[in-house]
């Protein structure tokens, strides 16, 4: 790490720049659920803004003032380089001959508002430019008086252009925006640079410097948490045939991360059967550092998934994950991936309670669930039937095809516009199911009437038969009592959500995650048969429920791999923290990378590795002050532990934690 670096560093985590912004009590917005204030409140936004650099800051576009800017869509990945390398002035260009072409005035109309959009950002820009030439920032201003006018030609240009477009996309009311695949769009201009004599060294200072910068702002991101705001960036994977794409750049992407030891960006790292062992091996080293990521995720199992949802190979071969685990098309898709969740405890719960009585076999029982599964999926695809559609006109320029139409991205200019559902508590209600199939059914150690008074009294006077529910088979042992129930119900969410129309342009997709949820609708969900008592959490995502013992972390990866993944690819990793001794010595990477390469093999879609120790964030807990930068993995994301809630700290502490 070079002295600037450090200096740079050593000021974020400070934080003191967060004191000098400029308050603003009350920026009376508009309503910004309506498309026609659009124009208006991104105006209002820029107004408030002034140029603002801090010491040592190579890309300014830092915030000036502490407003934080309500959300209103995103979770999207923008073409960023189409404009980056294009400029803003063609991207007028462009705008102008549509407009010209076309005669429907609605039309006319958005592709004037996407102009001014820009034109906003341009005048905005000239003040960052004389602003820099005049606090003597020149390296700066020499970028700037080419960027974002023209189109960037090398990699420190590339990244002021990018930082140029998150700023101003994040203050139009867009959240959760990812980075992509940055080692796939930036890598023409590090090429440039190579073919320029520029040295590895300085594009990698030029790099640690660009993710020392979006890590500035993320104060005022919105988010579930802070934390979660959705700075996904995407490393590696395979081409339409099959060769590697992992870079120079994206080794350089790992290194950085792991030297400056961020939150952001938050690297996801896309492998397969051929993806060789050194790289397994390398990102184990961020495992060890304790970020929560890389996140990995399955070719072999999303790309074949994506083509089964209807996504056209050279844009399921592009995919890239989103704010957490979502796995998206960029460029040209407009996707919701988080629209709705399938609360699997509270859904199996009602057809128990219901019609557990009536059951005389462990099938009939299955049927009633089932059959609640298809009812719950045709509520949730109704119930977005009537999604309201607000236009925002900046970001739509970002996504392809919404110039050449002059049409939104949610209202038809996207080539994708899919929803996706999570699949919340699939372990937990699994459990449940197994218990019942085992003392109601199989040994009927349990009369249904004692079981379903239980339930109802939340198993006060209950003890011995809650513990006798918690001793049942638990997903994460690769017994196939429990795993086939598991795989039965997955199976019917997907073929009952999968490619259903959703009203708008596109289809439904199922997933394995629960993002929030878990915490969410675990605090509303009744007791359940798994011996969970209610408003407890469940397991987040395609994870063992909280508390169940298993026999090892090579029994949970077989246990959720039996179902096959590529059928319920709208996101959501198997999750598994291990104890950071595991990583002590070479031979422990080693063996962790080999371990991560098994799951790929196995089938597994997507895979979130956490080194943690529990002792440890007890202690935090107790002096947060001794922790002030401890980073853990809450759920799709990366954040301080300290800035969490209460319920997600104790939920972390809880989960299950694997030795050697």
């Amino acid at each position: 790490m070079t002295e600037k670096i450090e200096l740079q560093l050593k000021q974020l985590n400070s934080k003191a720049y967060q004191t000098k912004r400029k308050h603003i009590e009350d920026a009376m917005f508009d309503d910004i659920k309506k498309s026609e204030n659009f124009i208006n409140n991104f105006q209002k936004i820029v107004s408030f803004e002034d140029p603002c650099f801090l010491e040592n800051d190579e890309f300014g576009f830092n915030r000036s003032t502490d407003l934080t800017i309500p959300p209103y869509g995103g979770n999207v990945t923008p073409n960023y380089y189409r404009i980056i390398s294009q400029g803003f002035d063609a991207v007028l260009d462009q705008i102008g001959k549509a407009v010209a072409k076309t005669t429907d005035a609605e039309k006319k109309a958005y592709g004037k508002n996407m102009a001014k959009c820009i034109q906003l950002c341009l005048e905005f820009c000239s003040q960052y430019k004389t602003a820099a030439k005049a606090s003597g920032n020149l390296k700066l201003y020499g970028a700037l008086k080419k960027v974002p006018h023209k189109g960037a030609e090398t990699f420190y240009e590339a990244c002021v252009f990018l930082k140029i477009c998150i700023y101003f996309l994040r203050i139009s009311f867009v959240d959760h925006l990812g980075l992509g695949r940055f080692d796939q769009y930036m890598y023409p201009f590090y090429l440039h640079d190579k073919a320029c004599g520029v040295q590895d060294n300085e594009i990698f200072e030029t790099l640690e410097s660009f993710f020392i910068a979006i890590n500035q702002d993320t104060d005022l991101y919105s988010g579930v948490q802070q934390g979660d705001n959705g700075q996904s960036l995407v490393l590696g994977g395979f081409d339409k045939a099959g060769n590697s794409q992992f870079n120079e750049l994206s080794q350089m992407c790992m290194q950085s991360s792991l030297e400056l030891n961020l939150i952001d960006p938050k690297i996801n790292l896309r492998v397969g059967k051929n993806t060789p062992d050194e790289i397994f091996e390398f990102a184990t080293l961020l495992t060890k550092q304790g970020l929560g990521f890389p996140q990995y995720c399955n070719d072999d199992v999303v790309i074949p998934g994506l083509l089964k949802l209807g996504y056209e190979h050279e844009d399921a071969v592009n995919y890239v994950v989103a704010a957490c685990w979502e796995f998206i098309i960029p460029n040209c898709g407009a996707d919701v991936p988080n629209i709705q969740t399938m609360d699997f405890p509270a859904v199996v719960n009602r057809a128990v309670v219901a019609k557990l009585t009536e059951c005389k076999h462990f099938d009939e029982l299955m049927d009633c669930v089932k059959k609640e599964i298809e009812i719950e999926c045709g509520m949730l695809i109704h119930s977005r039937r009537e999604q309201k559609v607000v236009k925002r006109p900046l970001l739509s320029i970002f996504i392809d095809g919404c110039i050449e139409c002059l049409a939104d991205m949610y209202d038809g200019g996207a080539k994708y516009h899919n929803f996706g559902c999570h699949g919340a508590g699939i372990a937990n209600v699994a459990d449940a199911l197994a218990a019942v199939k085992k003392n109601v059914f199989d040994e009927k150690t349990i009369e249904k009437s004692e079981l379903l008074n239980a339930l109802a009294n939340n198993f006060r006077g209950h003890d011995e038969l809650r513990n006798q529910l918690r001793n049942s088979p638990k997903m994460g042992n690769n017994d196939d009592y429990v795993d086939s129930i598991a795989c039965d119900l997955m199976d019917c969410f997907s073929n009952h959500l999968n490619n259903k129309k959703n009203g708008h342009g596109g289809v439904w997709r199922a997933g394995t995650g629960s993002a929030m949820e878990y915490i969410w609708k675990g605090e509303k969900c009744p007791a359940t048969a798994d011996g969970r008592k209610a408003k407890e959490a469940y397991s987040s995502s395609f994870s063992p429920a909280l508390d169940a013992k298993t026999a090892g972390v090579l029994s949970v990866m077989q246990s959720f791999t039996k179902y096959p993944l590529c059928n319920i690819v709208n996101g959501g990793p198997l999750t598994i923290e291990i104890h950071d001794t595991v990583l002590r010595n070479d031979v422990g990477i080693k063996k962790v990378a080999m371990l991560v390469k098994s799951y790929i093999l196995l089938g597994g879609h997507q895979l979130q590795l956490n080194s943690i120790n529990r002792e440890r964030l007890l202690d935090a807990q107790k002096h947060p002050e001794n922790y002030p930068n401890l980073i853990v993995r809450v759920w799709g994301w990366s954040g301080y532990f300290n800035e969490l809630d209460l319920s997600y700290q104790n939920h972390i502490i809880r989960r299950t934690e694997y030795g050697s």
